[in-house]
């Protein structure tokens, strides 16, 4: 990215980073959101994780383990992500309006490039000597922690810019075309990755919305899973109004 977090601190106002035309023309309304649910799955799998690389115990070797291939997971997550917008999205923006995801096209070189450190460097901790454990923690810590932060606020630009040029060029039919496009893309354990984190991370009638579609659209044993999913990581109050909302 172009700025900092520091320069970003200077100016409590996220919102700089936004043109005010293009923030009106995102204004939330009702129209099909590609980014919504999955953007709020990586947020959660962020913020898990972030904590996690924190109070890691470098003289746990087991703990240490776990740690690093759950934060692994979470980039490969991320790294998944990006490569699809880069595939679906942005071909897609770009098709109806040149030049529309070329800020944001950069920021995805950069975080390609940070995925691959952060994966080494999370590596690195496990193999290294005992005494630069804990030295090696920290640093990952703090490069994970501007990743995060950088990838926060990248997501919100999207949510915004990007929305504003998607609901201009393409009509909410031509975006759910190009989200089954996407869904049909991924095999079968890269959306039950992206949907380990999304479920949870859902609103109530989201999740509800989403269940029942996958319900009625596809196969049975797809829905099947997505439910087996769904009671893994969703918490009790969640899946009694889940459940509620799918005998209605």
């Amino acid at each position: 990215m172009e700025q900092s977090l520091d320069t970003a601190r200077e100016t409590p106002d996220m919102t700089r980073r936004v043109p005010p035309a293009a923030r009106a023309a995102a204004t939330p309304r009702k129209r099909h959101d590609i980014y919504a649910g999955i953007h709020k799955a990586l947020r959660a799998a962020l913020a898990a994780a972030l904590p996690a690389i924190g109070r890691i115990d470098t003289g746990d070797a087991q703990e240490s383990a776990q740690t690093v291939a759950a934060l692994i997971d979470v980039l490969a997550f991320c790294r998944d992500h990006l490569e699809t917008e880069n595939a679906f999205v942005h071909p897609a923006m770009e098709a109806r309006r040149p030049g529309s995801t070329r800020r944001v096209a950069d920021e995805h070189v950069a975080h390609a490039a940070a995925i691959a450190s952060l994966s080494a460097q999370a590596s690195a901790l496990l193999q290294a000597p005992h005494g630069q454990r804990d030295a090696l923690a920290a640093a990952l810590y703090g490069a994970f922690a501007h990743f995060v932060g950088e990838n926060l606020l990248h997501m919100h630009e999207e949510e915004t810019v990007h929305n504003g040029v998607l609901w201009a060029a393409y009509s909410d039919a031509e975006l759910r075309a190009l989200e089954d496009a996407i869904r049909a893309h991924h095999p079968a354990p890269a959306m039950a990755r992206a949907l380990r984190w999304m479920l949870p991370a859902l609103a109530p009638a989201e999740r509800a919305a989403l269940l029942a579609d996958v319900r009625a659209n596809a196969p049975d044993a797809v829905f099947a899973g997505m439910l087996a999913l769904a009671r893994t990581h969703v918490d009790a109050a969640g899946m009694r109004k889940l459940d509620d909302a799918l005998a209605a």
